[in-house]
């Protein structure tokens, strides 16, 4: 373990050294320069009163913001004695499951490459680049024949691959109790019981005004939305990052929830963003990826066939194929279990100069991936800025829903909290859907695994994903889960088998969230 001292001092050379390659880093240094020239500015003086200007312009806000997303966005400094593969992910059997899931993946995809004879990527023709240029707004009209392509894999296959993971140090006979092998997840990896949730989620209890929520509380709601948009307009003007995260917990305002979102997870529109974006635009246009197939399978497959979300094909096409592009996504493999795909040059397989990751973002779409968008298509329409936002939420919490990792936010202790949670709290039902062979993660594990979107009602998806946001985890998506089983138990209690469990819970959009989470959480016995 490192002291206090040491760790703190190599968070902030890591955070210095990523800054320095950023063009907020080249716009300050440009600003300080510029501003030597002004009257104020004296010599006897100068590093204080640049800072004062720097403050003044609003520059040190930007710096402040782009501080605390490096904060919540990379791992802190590992022991300088640690193998570099402990910051992707420090126990070895769930690096070793992530690579073998890996390779079934790249498997499926390489024998869907050879049954076709579609090459994983060309270049475009010049006519076809110019007729992709001219419908790039109306790709949705677009009906090409996707009929022999297949999605790589779909959550209900990456489900058995954590329902088979095992910690080979671990005795299971030594557990004090049965219970422990009731649900599906049979790893030992720390979760917070209802008490320790109860203090790390303080702002969603019973006597708190929230969003979402009619009554219950000792403020009337009307009251308290008025100056909840009060306080909400003052932080966005304000542009603090880290008051728009606290902010969010309880529930962003319709009108100001685009402009909070892009605080919180520090994503700008600036000119270089809009050119980083037409970039990876040109490059769709001027290549031809397999994975592009895959992706317009999945939006048809989905979005498309959803009430909500249909209207935004165009857009989701738009990002998802310009997301496949996007090589600086790869940095998130610093900090992500799993490692980007790659792909040899012709004739030179095994060689490592001659390797390429593919797709370019490194990561590889399966059935669902473009739900991950189509929420956000409500809040930006520009495509820029809603390119910006999905990348920044992909990177920080989407990523860790498909990749197998003992983070907390992982979908494996998401699992493992789904399954702790309702064993504990709900114990008859658990164990009478678990004899009808109706196991509750089968059931749960497609709501988790794309954090309820096409499940909820976009109002309440949207209210979810500001508690994501506010506390900077995906937990709560577990919490809901168990919720939605609590709020069904006795239509649960009545059913046989998992076809009829599942019809029970088969629709989910007329369900409001806070009070589910909120009962849940503050109103159950322990």
């Amino acid at each position: 373990m490192m002291d206090e001292g040491t760790e703190l001092s190599l968070t902030i050379a890591q955070i210095v050294q990523r800054l320095k390659a950023t063009h907020l880093h080249s716009q300050i240094e440009r600003q300080a320069k510029e501003c030597l020239h002004r009257p104020e500015i004296q010599l006897e003086s100068l590093k204080e009163d640049v800072r004062n200007f720097l403050k003044a312009s609003g520059w040190e806000r930007k710096l402040q913001n782009a501080v605390y997303r490096e904060l919540h966005v990379q791992p802190l400094p590992s022991h300088p004695a640690a193998p570099p593969e402990h910051a992707k992910e420090p126990l070895a059997y769930m690096r070793k499951a992530q690579v073998n899931w890996e390779k079934r993946i790249l498997k499926s995809l390489n024998s869907m490459c050879t049954e076709l004879g579609v090459p994983l990527a060309r270049k475009r023709p010049a006519v076809e680049q110019k007729e992709l240029t001219n419908k790039w707004n109306e790709m949705g009209t677009d009906e090409p024949d996707l009929s022999r392509f297949r999605p790589v894999y779909a959550p209900k296959d990456f489900l058995e691959v954590l329902i088979s993971l095992r910690n080979p140090n671990h005795d299971s006979s030594e557990e004090a109790s049965a219970k422990s092998h009731w649900g599906l997840i049979q790893v030992p990896l720390h979760d917070r019981d209802i008490p320790q949730m109860r203090e790390a989620y303080s702002e969603l209890s019973l006597t708190t005004g929230q969003l979402g929520i009619d009554d219950h509380t000792h403020v009337p709601p009307d009251l308290f939305e008025s100056e909840h948009i009060r306080i909400g307009k003052k932080v966005v003007n304000e542009q603090d990052s880290a008051a728009a995260q606290q902010y969010s917990r309880q529930g962003c305002p319709t009108g100001l929830r685009a402009d909070l979102w892009a605080l919180i997870l520090n994503s700008t529109n600036e000119p270089e963003d809009v050119m980083h974006y037409e970039q990876l635009k040109a490059g769709v246009i001027h290549h031809d990826l397999l994975v592009d197939n895959l992706i317009y399978k999945d939006v048809k497959l989905t979005a498309s066939n959803d009430d909500y979300y249909f209207v935004f094909e165009d857009f989701l096409y738009q990002v998802l194929l310009c997301f496949s592009r996007d090589t600086a996504v790869l940095e998130h493999f610093s900090y992500n279990s799993a490692t980007p795909p790659k792909s040899y040059i012709q004739g030179k397989v095994g060689v490592e100069e001659f390797a390429v990751v593919y797709p370019p973002n490194g990561v590889i779409p399966f059935h669902g991936f473009s739900m991950y968008v189509a929420p956000l298509c409500f809040l930006y329409n520009e495509p820029s800025k809603l390119y910006s936002v999905f990348r920044e939420m992909y990177v920080r919490y989407f990523f860790r829903l498909h990749s197998v990792s003992s983070s907390t936010s992982g979908i494996v202790s998401l699992c493992l909290q789904f399954e702790r949670l309702l064993q504990t709290h709900l114990p008859q039902l658990f164990y009478h859907l678990r004899e009808i062979g109706a196991q509750p993660l089968r059931i749960a594990f497609k709501w988790m695994v794309r954090a309820f979107s096409g499940y909820l009602s976009t109002d309440q998806l949207l209210l979810l994903w500001d508690r994501i946001l506010g506390y900077d985890s995906l937990e709560i998506v577990a919490v809901l889960a168990a919720a939605v089983f609590a709020f069904r138990a006795e239509n649960l209690m009545e059913v046989t088998s998992l076809t009829s469990a599942e019809a029970v819970l088969a629709d989910l959009s007329t369900l409001k969230v806070m009070p589910l989470i909120q009962i849940f959480l503050f109103a159950t016995v322990i």
